[in-house]
């Protein structure tokens, strides 16, 4: 018996010791080439068979973190007030084992303008913690650079226009040299990973939320400068991700705010919605991006395709035949919240959803994940499944080889060369819309700028004047109140032409107003449109109309060039003005 006894005592003790031996320190030392796919896939396997619970679910998060260093004291108190969950980068790995984190500029992780040192630093410091767990993971470090509009990598970094703006010079070529700059330019700050290009085909005028973030109404051009972004952005190692899926295009709600309904039917959906991001899967994107959005012809639940099976898993996954990553859009947006918070993320995973980006509340949606898997809500199995195409999207762009970044890879960012290429993008991408003899302007002539601040009407005044044309400016608000309509039509009153640097006015009012009491003053009226192109829909009686699709300075100085005559436009609408101008329609001098 006392044998038996001791026999026990030592098998009882090997148990114990199980769980220390399966979760041992893992050795990246033998880690396969890319192209070895049967080597890569049992490594990945092995890895994830040597993780916890808690690492499997801790990948699954993508979230932001406010600081400019990994332990920035600065913003201990801000971070934890909102529900972060931890007082810094370097807590939140540590604590739920993230597999990656998003930048933004309102985090203070990217300034305006960009420290490239402090960016690059941040990326490498938590690429250097995250590598040195007892699990050694890279994390996907992922922003929103789309150029245009929506960057957060701006001056003195290469800035482009944006994607209709590239719609409008028809050029792939372009489309492909810009996220390959953008690409070699994020790569260099330590971020691995886009949030675009945007596949939404922008066939309503009222939409909200996209509009010039899309390439075109034309599917098949935005298929084809969508598929050529995507190359640009990998062949730089950069994770490319295609939103919104299946089509954010058709709506007048955004879905940051709402709920939008998309109520196309399933021909539509197929011949426009659809098409771009098939182009994208045969391109070999990395991940696509659902949006907040009701499909009833695809799920009559009534439920966003961020929570919807039918969409992410049968639709996507199974019938378009996409083996990437599923990353969801911010979980803190309306149009997600149709559930109670703390089931958000799990109903998006059970969905089908991998990734589950920017939780409102980093403690809950962990919790709510690691115990939806404990009960067997989730299946380890799944939670495997979302886990091995991370890891795998990781290995593919090299960061299981090397995660950091050289602090020297930031004399790459706005080089000359790609400065001198984005300007001429932009150049070739204003659209002359309208013309009644007033452009291109002469010196004989004097010119008042006036309208929204975003336009930047006082830096557009100051490029007309360098070149050789009298110009003063006077800028409102982007909805102008009725004392800066009566100040800008008095100002004006000593100038023959009028620029009014609009921004979407054909839904603003106040835009609409100013442009009417400007032309009824008996003023030459040129309307730029510093933004969406269809502002003319509400003022058409105006003497010119020129579309820059964008606010950024490069848009600035190029829309100068053109005003003046120093550029010939010849950028084509990517869109039809409804009962105004068609498709393709651009004129030039």
């Amino acid at each position: 018996m006392r044998i038996l006894y001791k026999v026990f005592v030592v098998m009882m003790a090997f148990v114990m010791l199980l769980p220390s031996f399966a979760h041992a320190s893992w050795d990246d030392s033998t880690k396969p080439g890319w192209d070895d796919e049967e080597a890569r896939k049992g490594w990945i396997q092995s890895k994830i068979q040597h993780m916890t619970l808690e690492e499997k679910v801790g990948q699954l998060f993508m979230v932001h973190v406010y600081g400019k260093t990994p332990t920035d004291p600065n913003y201990e108190d801000t971070n934890l007030s909102r529900n972060r969950g931890a007082k810094n980068f370097k807590e939140m790995i540590e604590k739920y084992h993230i597999g990656g984190v998003i930048y933004f500029n309102w985090t203070a992780n990217i300034g305006t303008p960009i420290d490239f040192e402090q960016v690059n630093a941040l990326s490498n410091g938590l690429q250097e913690i995250a590598m040195d767990q007892r699990m050694p993971i890279p994390l996907m470090v992922a922003t929103d650079q789309e150029g245009g509009v929506v960057a957060r990598v701006t001056e003195p970094a290469t800035v482009f226009p944006g994607n209709m703006a590239l719609g409008a010079t028809r050029s792939t070529d372009y489309a492909r040299q810009s996220s390959e700059i953008m690409g070699m330019e994020l790569m260099s700050l330590g971020i691995n990973m886009d949030l675009a290009p945007v596949l939404d085909v922008n066939v309503n005028p009222e939409n909200p939320v996209i509009g010039v973030r899309s390439y075109s109404e034309n599917p098949d051009l935005v298929a084809d400068m969508g598929a050529a972004q995507v190359e640009g952005y990998q062949k730089e190692n950069v994770m490319a991700t295609a939103k919104h899926f299946p089509g954010h295009g058709d709506t007048n709600v955004d879905s940051h705010y709402g709920l939008p309904i998309i109520n196309h039917d399933l021909e539509t959906l197929h011949e426009v919605d659809l098409k771009p991001f098939k182009a994208a899967i045969d391109a070999g994107i990395d991940a696509i991006m659902p949006a907040h959005i009701v499909v009833p012809a695809l799920d009559d639940s009534g439920l966003p395709a961020t929570l919807s099976k039918p969409i992410l898993t049968d639709l996507l996954r199974e019938e378009m035949g996409f083996d990437g990553v599923i990353i969801t859009d911010s979980l803190g947006m309306s149009g997600a919240n149709v559930v109670p918070a703390g089931r958000v993320p799990v109903e998006a995973f059970k969905a089908g959803a991998d990734i589950l980006l920017n939780p409102p509340n980093v403690p809950l949606a962990y919790n709510a994940m690691l115990d939806a898997v404990k009960s067997g809500e989730i299946s380890e199995k799944r939670l495997d499944e979302s886990v091995f195409r991370i890891l795998e999207t990781k290995f593919k762009r090299g960061l299981f080889h090397e995660a950091g970044v050289s602090p020297d890879a930031i004399e790459n960012i706005g080089l000359d060369e790609n400065l001198a290429l984005a300007d001429q993008m932009t150049e070739d991408s204003i659209t002359l819309v309208k013309n009644e003899d007033v452009l291109p302007l002469t010196s004989e002539k004097s010119v008042f700028v006036t309208g929204p601040s975003i336009g930047s009407p006082g830096m557009l005044a100051n490029l007309l004047g360098e070149r050789g044309i009298t110009a003063d400016a006077y800028a409102s608000s982007t909805s102008p109140s009725s004392t800066q309509i009566a100040n800008a039509v008095e100002q004006a009153a000593d100038f023959e032409t009028v620029i009014v640097t609009t921004y979407t006015a054909n839904t603003n009012s106040a835009q609409q107003r100013l442009v009417s009491e400007l032309k009824a003053a008996d003023k030459e009226v040129v309307v730029a449109s510093m933004r969406n192109p269809y502002d003319i829909m509400a003022f058409p009686e105006v003497d010119a109309n020129v579309l820059t699709y964008g606010f950024r300075d490069v848009s600035v100085e190029a829309l100068a060039k053109v005003l003046t005559g120093e550029v010939n436009p010849t950028g084509k609408l990517p869109v039809t003005i409804p009962e105004l101008y068609p498709y393709g329609h651009g004129l030039s001098y």
